[in-house]
Parts: structure tokens; sequence; C-alpha cells
């Protein structure tokens, strides 16, 4: 989860009232030179992270980067 999909995906959870136990979400920086998301998630110097107002996870998936990454692929079906 420490990928930028699914820190977004935590983000937009920690923002849901009543959530009283978010993820330990992280910049982007924390673990990539470069993440699979646009923008990059960035932490505040007091230790906020601006959630998205966008429709959907707030983010765009950077699909060039995913593929510049991808080493192998398999395709699963369901029969």
């Amino acid at each position: 989860l420490e990928a930028g999909i699914g820190r977004a995906h935590n983000i937009a959870l920690s923002t849901l009232p009543g959530f009283t136990l978010p993820g330990d979400v992280s910049a982007s920086e924390r673990y990539w030179e470069e993440d699979i998301i646009e923008p990059p998630v960035t932490v505040s110097r007091q230790g906020t992270i601006k959630a998205p107002t966008t429709p959907g996870i707030g983010y765009q998936v950077n699909e060039a980067r995913i593929e510049a990454l991808t080493v192998r692929r398999e395709t699963v079906r369901l029969e």
C-alpha cells in the first residue's frame, strides 16, 4: 500500500467522518524517487496532507511510469 494508488486511497479514507484510525500515510518521496501518481503526495511542516477535492482518489495514475517499471505481466481469466 505504500505506492501512490494505495496511499491515495488511505488519504481518502482518512477524510471520512468518524474515521478515527487513519493509516500511516507518508509523502511520496519517503519510499520512491518518482511515485506512480501525480501530483506526488506531500506532507506539510506541520505533518498534514492536504486531501484532494477532485473526484475519485484525487490523483492521476502515471501509466507511463507503471509501464517503465513493469518487468512481467500475467493474465488471470475467470471461467
